[in-house]
């Protein structure tokens, strides 16, 4: 396998499973995150180590599938500002393209009771996925219970970029996902690509999955990183990094750049919000305590 390829061939054993009963057993609209950074040459590893009756998505053939998204954020980007400062009332808003089938969506996530997740969402045309004019009703009635100021005003921010496999595990009733190929492009034309790279995260209920134990026992532990904040704060050395700046340090290299802004850039500022002390991850990790979840 090479870093630019789907794990296609350590998921050829695990038994499928399609969309719809994906989605009906393991919806998980509101539910906890984990991330995880990782080597992509380590996913093999990792997946000798499932349940014999985990299962993988697989659609028209396909178990690896192409994503793109589009973040909205306003001028002075509240929306990264709130996650940086890990305000209770931060939220994200995008649009979400699934490439293979030409399916798209408007999403907003917020954060939910106890720290979770909660995403809500509409069916969005194609065309539309670099607008939020269509879709405005919707993100207003999401973000109403944020706030009682006025009306923000949104323009897309960042766009991501990233092949996914997805597993349901039905001992938890959970999912995990796998993203490799990591592209990012901010408004301003520059770009970070990080193929030598996973992303895996855990999506469950307030039980860990045996997917979260079977990274914690390899060495690796959820980190801070957002595909929108973490994306955004390292294009940007300007803005703060503190709830990241381990994550960034570690696994978002400055030459990994390309176009235009290539050379690295002075260093990130702290920021508001301090370095959150949890454990990094990716290549070995602490192996002490269980970790709490932690949320985008």
């Amino acid at each position: 396998m090479t870093t630019l390829d789907p794990p296609t061939t350590a998921l050829a054993p695990l038994t499928p499973i399609g969309l719809t009963e994906l989605t009906e057993r393991a919806a998980l609209q509101t539910r906890f995150d984990r991330k995880y950074v990782l080597p992509v040459a380590e996913i093999p590893h990792l997946l000798a180590g499932l349940d014999r009756t985990d299962q993988v998505l697989e659609i028209d053939g396909r178990r690896a599938f192409r994503y793109e998204s589009i973040y909205f954020d306003t001028a002075d980007l509240v929306s990264f500002r709130l996650t940086a400062r890990r305000r209770r009332r931060r939220f994200k808003i995008r649009t979400r393209t699934y490439l293979d089938s030409g399916l798209c969506w408007l999403e907003v996530k917020t954060e939910g009771t106890r720290g979770g997740t909660v995403k809500e969402r509409l069916p969005y045309r194609l065309d539309d996925s670099g607008t939020l004019t269509p879709g405005r009703p919707f993100v207003d009635g999401v973000l109403a219970a944020l706030s009682s100021g006025p009306a923000l005003t949104f323009s897309p921010t960042l766009t991501t970029s990233y092949l996914r496999s997805t597993l349901y595990l039905p001992a938890t009733a959970s999912r995990a996902t796998i993203d490799v190929a990591l592209r990012w492009e901010d408004h301003r034309g520059r770009r970070l690509a990080l193929p030598e790279l996973a992303i895996i995260e855990t999506k469950t209920g307030s039980t860990a999955s045996h997917v979260d134990r079977l990274l914690w026992r390899q060495g690796h532990r959820p980190v801070a990183i957002s595909k929108y904040a973490t994306g955004l704060a390292a294009l940007d050395p300007e803005l703060p990094a503190g709830r990241w700046r381990r994550t960034l340090r570690r696994h978002f290299h400055p030459t990994s750049h390309a176009g235009r802004d290539a050379e690295p850039g002075p260093p990130h500022r702290g920021g508001a919000g301090g370095d959150p002390g949890i454990a990094s991850g990716g290549c070995g990790g602490s192996r002490n305590a269980y970790p709490t979840p932690r949320t985008v």
